[in-house]
């Protein structure tokens, strides 16, 4: 078995800087945080990070100023977590190196889910996800059930996905939403409506694994 892949949290927000390391811990992953860039080049030899979430405004050089700092040490992925949202930061941050771009406020479950997609895009996790005798795999766009295929739309294998992506987490309808439809304002009984559809598949293969958390969400875990 494969160890743990090792993210490195760069953030001067003490608050931040734990929440995530819990989070990412939480997911399975080796977490270490730092609040700034001192000594980065010691802390990343040390480290060996797979992958490093960076703040952007941060005292000392900035996060967009260590990112070429990062890219020369190692082939660490970067995720840049700033509250500057503009288009021309975003196509800074990519020029720079950067694999994604999260905006400050955020969701731990969203930074949780895109630090997954970013390391099994750079091969560093298992290429398909399984939760009980469901195996999602992403590159194929598609999920069996018990050894049996589902027959999905191609919207029930992006929920499915991202359940599975963010498996023993409640996800709220706002952040489903935003992640498959990619916007918050959009109608949210189509999640209702959407999961109906996809549990009525899955089902037909196995008890339920999609639970519905009253008053937060959703959530896909073998125990209810």
């Amino acid at each position: 078995m494969s160890s743990p892949a090792r993210v490195l949290v760069l953030d001067d927000d003490e608050t931040i800087r734990l929440a995530v390391t819990t989070a990412l811990r939480a997911d399975g992953f080796v977490a270490e945080a730092a609040p700034d860039g001192t000594d980065l080049d010691e802390r990343l030899r040390a480290f060996r990070p797979d992958l490093v979430i960076l703040d952007w405004m941060m005292p000392g050089p900035s996060g967009i100023r260590l990112l070429p700092v990062v890219r020369e040490a190692g082939d660490a992925a970067v995720i840049m977590l700033t509250a500057r949202d503009e288009v021309d930061d975003r196509l800074r941050g990519f020029a720079e190196g950067a694999d994604d771009y999260v905006v400050k406020p955020f969701t731990m479950a969203e930074l949780v889910a895109r630090s997954t997609a970013v390391l099994r895009r750079r091969g560093r996790l298992p290429q398909t996800i399984s939760v009980g005798d469901l195996v999602v795999d992403p590159n194929a766009a598609t999920a069996h059930r018990g050894g049996a295929a589902l027959d999905l739309t191609a919207t029930e294998f992006r929920l499915l996905h991202l359940l599975a992506d963010s498996r023993g987490r409640t996800l709220s309808k706002a952040q489903i939403l935003t992640q498959v439809w990619g916007y918050e304002d959009y109608d949210p009984n189509l999640v209702e409506v959407h999961l109906s559809a996809l549990r009525r598949k899955m089902e037909q293969n196995g008890p339920r694994l999609i639970h519905t958390v009253r008053g937060l969400g959703y959530r896909l875990s073998v125990a209810p």
